[in-house]
């Protein structure tokens, strides 16, 4: 069952709230991904709202260009992402890593994706 979830960057710049139920969280290995130590469960775009900080907001894009990130310009954490899954439709991509009511370590990735040769 999807509950609402509470989350920021690092420095509270931008934030969020996310209903989702934690059942799917994926590891990526592409070279962003794992370099950036994201974990990402995915919602449709009425289940993310955005509640502090789009000013404070700096997209970044690479690879193929059609996945949008989304870091703090300030501390330079990525919260979240948005881009079309495998079936076309549109969906955010949310760093598990940044929801602030969910305990270290309480949640573990899921699913692990090979984005490093699937990307």
């Amino acid at each position: 069952m999807a509950e609402t979830h509470t989350g920021s960057c690092h420095c509270g710049a931008v934030a969020f709230e996310v209903e989702t139920d934690l059942e799917m969280v994926m590891e990526c290995n592409c070279t962003h991904c794992f370099r950036t130590g994201v974990w990402l469960t995915f919602v449709e775009p009425e289940a993310f709202r955005l509640t502090k900080g789009e000013e404070a907001i700096q997209e970044y894009l690479f690879n193929t260009r059609k996945i949008r990130h989304f870091l703090c310009k300030t501390c330079g954490v990525e919260t979240h992402g948005e881009g079309a899954g495998p079936d076309g439709k549109v969906n955010v991509a949310v760093n598990v890593r940044c929801l602030s009511d969910i305990a270290p370590f309480s949640v573990t990735p899921t699913m692990r994706f090979d984005g490093l040769h699937q990307i």
